[in-house]
């Protein structure tokens, strides 16, 4: 305190204030603002929340559930598509396609896009169903409950569509998708019926000769496999390997920036056959010609390379188109040269020829005395002709097919009955009667033959005149390849190799080759032949061809009804080679039932072996030989020589 100033003087409590009162003094209004931490605080919290939601439904999403909500996503949006293989052809011997592939399409749909949340239509698939099924050619109702499939979004509409039937339905498309965008421009919601509808790039298969060699080639059925012939027996091979592809998509559209997996194809091998189609030709129309003229059930024509055992074609009529299935009887879809069993009648002759020549127990000139009947276990047997005594060589037994004849020599076989049906059953065995053919074909029959100790008392004679076994055609053409070929049975082929899709052409494996007869019987067999054709007193006249030496056989067999399982009708065949000296084609022909006009082999048949044996040997180009026949004869006298050691005397009774 200073010392010039008084001392103040504060007044003690409760000591009232004197003097007058100082006027107040008015201090300004001051605004205090919250501390902000409370707030940031709150904000922070709430921040932290949220995004510890996130957080949680980020790994729900990317790692608990991953993988439910990935297969969810590539559900709704990839779409996984089959890309189908081409399948690969089949050509004749000289590549020209039997059996080929033409583009196509298979009509799909996704049925969620009919649903009426994606349509914006309450009956979308009604409507669709009825849009596509003049297009499809398919009912009504079939596309509508297609159409409806739950718990898939792929369903095939139609398989194997031509582009034509395509671009319908592409203009369809197009006509209710602006129709659609027009809709939406009004507010409207824009409904679209058919555009759930796709297609996928297929095949089709097509026969560019129609019906030509249908029995071989089989068909193609709806789905895409072989359903017969060697279409089936080959499908694994044609068919190739399907390929995949897999792209983004959206509402029915490819997006071509999201990318795509494709896994290609593998196309189908082609397979090219021993067939000749002009020879295919040849024969096919020589014997659906006949089977009409005569109202026959059916007929067969087999033509073989008798060097090499290719099967150059084989014909069936009536046959049918694998173009057209719609039109196909059942009964000819099948192959019935090869798929028929019949008795052959006196074709097989030549067998029992062949045993008894084999076996040394007589030669083309020993002397048979032929009765007009012949009393054998049960039955009395005939010739096709009443006649008086015969007086055959052994030659002109089967020039003249005497059933008598026949089983004279073949009585020659064994000491008893007994001994000589087992010799003669091992050479129907070798030849190969009751036993695959070896060509591996779907629904082969090896025919019927059975063990010697079976025969029954009419069998043990008539086997050897070629009733009581049975066989189909491939069967019978073979057996005088063999003849033709030396004595040497080649199995027969229909496929000659394959070609990948590297176009490198793959041999198919030799065929099977086994020694029956010797070669110097085969001669005499070959020479013996060419009496039935060349001699005057031979049955198969008919079948003779100027300027070229043929051998061959007739036969006239009663035939089995198939739907009574008795005796009904006759089987007409023809069958033989030529040049008969130096042979090179195999030809056999074979009629069920004919109602009209002759009903003989010979007269039916022998006409037809005629044509196509001519039409083969100048497609392939072989010439006449110019060697003179045999001439071997056929009868020996009006009256029976002194009896020779090696003669075919009749065996006794049993």
């Amino acid at each position: 305190m200073s010392p010039k100033e008084p001392p103040r003087r504060v007044p003690g409590p409760g000591r009232p204030r004197t003097g007058p009162r100082p006027p107040a003094q008015r201090t300004p209004h001051t605004i205090r603002l919250g501390s902000p931490k409370p707030r940031l605080r709150l904000v922070g919290v709430g921040l932290t929340v949220v995004m510890a939601v996130f957080v949680v439904r980020l790994l729900q999403v990317q790692a608990v559930d991953a993988s439910a909500y990935s297969a969810k996503a590539t559900e709704n949006r990839f779409a996984t598509y089959v890309l189908a293989a081409e399948r690969g052809e089949i050509t004749d011997r000289k590549g020209v396609a039997l059996a080929t592939s033409v583009d196509a399409y298979d009509i799909t749909a996704d049925p969620k896009m009919f649903t009426p949340q994606e349509s914006k239509a309450p009956d979308a698939p009604e409507q669709a169903a009825a849009l596509l099924s003049p297009i499809l050619g398919k009912d009504v109702k079939e596309l509508t409950a297609r159409l409806k499939t739950k718990d898939t979004r792929y369903v095939v509409l139609a398989r194997r569509q031509t582009p034509q039937v395509w671009n319908q339905i592409k203009d369809l498309k197009k006509l209710f998708a602006d129709k659609a965008a027009a809709d939406k421009r009004n507010n409207g919601p824009g409904a679209n019926v058919i555009a759930g509808v796709f297609n996928e790039n297929s095949s089709k298969r097509v026969y560019p000769g129609g019906d030509l060699a249908a029995g071989i080639l089989g068909y193609v059925n709806a789905e895409g496999k072989g359903g017969g012939g060697l279409e089936s027996a080959l499908d694994k091979k044609l068919a190739g390997k399907a390929g995949q592809i897999t792209y983004a998509q959206s509402g029915g559209r490819r997006v071509p920036t999201a990318g795509s997996q494709e896994k290609p194809a593998v196309p189908g091998e082609d397979i090219e056959l021993t067939i000749d189609r002009d020879i295919q030709w040849a024969a096919q129309s020589a014997i659906a010609e006949q089977v009409e003229k005569s109202g026959a059930d059916r007929g067969y024509v087999v033509v073989q390379d008798t060097r090499t055992g290719e099967v150059l074609a084989m014909a069936n009529a009536p046959g049918f188109d694998p173009n057209d299935l719609t039109r196909a009887r059942s009964t000819a879809m099948g192959n019935a040269a090869l798929q028929d069993v019949y008795e052959p009648g006196s074709t097989a002759k030549v067998i029992s020829m062949a045993a008894v020549l084999e076996e040394k127990k007589a030669t083309p000139d020993t002397h048979v005395e032929v009765p007009n009947r012949l009393h054998r276990g049960d039955r009395l047997f005939k010739d096709d002709v009443d006649h008086p005594t015969w007086y055959l060589t052994l030659n002109g037994v089967l020039a003249k097919s005497s059933n008598i004849g026949t089983i004279l020599a073949t009585g020659q076989l064994g000491a008893t009955q007994a001994e000589a049906n087992k010799v003669l059953y091992s050479y129907l065995d070798k030849f190969g009667i009751g036993r695959p053919t070896g060509l591996n074909y779907p629904g082969e029959s090896r025919g019927i033959l059975a063990r010697p100790e079976a025969w029954s008392t009419s069998q043990q004679y008539t086997i050897p005149f070629g009733q009581g076994l049975s066989l189909n055609a491939v069967q019978a053409a073979s057996v005088y390849s063999t003849i033709a070929n030396g004595g040497v049975r080649i199995t027969p082929t229909l496929v000659r190799g394959t070609k990948g899709p590297d176009g490198r052409f793959t041999p198919a494996p030799a065929p099977e080759q086994t020694r029956v007869v010797s070669r110097e019987t085969a001669k005499s067999l070959s020479q013996m032949l060419e009496s039935v054709v060349d001699d005057q007193e031979g049955t198969g006249t008919k079948a003779k061809i100027p300027g070229y030496r043929v051998g061959g056989k007739t036969g006239t067999s009663n035939r089995v009804d198939p739907a009574t399982g008795r005796y009904k009708g006759y089987t007409a065949s023809f069958a033989g080679f030529a040049p008969a000296d130096d042979p090179r084609i195999t030809v056999y022909c074979a009629i069920q039932n004919p109602t009209k006009g002759s009903y003989f082999g010979g007269q039916i048949c022998g006409p037809i072996f005629k044509t196509v044996m001519e039409f083969a040997l100048k497609t392939l180009q072989v010439a006449p030989t110019g060697a003179a026949p045999a001439g071997l004869p056929v009868t020996y006298g009006s009256a029976p020589p002194p009896a020779a050691p090696n003669a075919a005397q009749p065996s006794p009774q049993p």
